[in-house]
């Protein structure tokens, strides 16, 4: 019933991926959510997320911003990393912006993953185009009163995720 808004993995921090496992496996694009995904919501870039896009650029990924949001704020972000395009006003979970991503950065859905903190705009949109979606838990728990409504379902989605992949999860821990 709600396979349509499982990710294929489910981990605490964008930082804890092992992107050099990924790359090896064939990974060469990488599409992220920026807000609470990589930075606190309208966060700048920080120290963090600015090493890992140095990494990620020089182990060879091709990197895609991928923002509901205006344009000012995915251009902020991303003029403060190396290595990075943006698309923003994206409409996820619209499968436009993530086939677009792919196109500019000359990937397919095998060679493509996607990074972010929310079920049915960010795993939703890259299940409906074929990209391996990596979930993160949501950096700030602060946030704007459509997304703590959103987290009430998704909370439903994630006990059945959980009861299916029970195994998997106590294996990763």
């Amino acid at each position: 019933m709600f396979q349509n808004f499982y990710p294929d993995i489910w981990m605490d921090s964008t930082y804890e991926i092992d992107f050099e496992a990924l790359y090896q496996k064939g990974i060469r694009g990488l599409i992220f959510d920026i807000d609470n995904t990589l930075v606190e919501h309208g966060a700048p870039a920080d120290q963090r997320a600015i090493a890992l896009f140095h990494r990620l650029h020089e182990i060879g990924f091709s990197m895609m911003l991928l923002s509901n949001n205006k344009e000012p704020r995915v251009k902020m972000f991303c003029d403060a990393v190396e290595g990075a395009s943006y698309i923003y006003k994206a409409g996820k979970p619209s499968k436009k912006g993530y086939q677009q991503a792919m196109e500019r950065m000359h990937t397919d859905v095998g060679t493509t993953v996607f990074i972010g903190d929310q079920l049915f705009t960010d795993v939703w949109g890259a299940r409906r185009c074929g990209i391996y979606s990596i979930l993160v838990k949501p950096i700030d728990k602060k946030e704007e009163i459509q997304i703590i409504l959103k987290r009430y379902l998704e909370r439903i989605v994630l006990h059945f995720y959980k009861k299916k992949f029970k195994k998997d999860l106590k294996k990763k821990k």
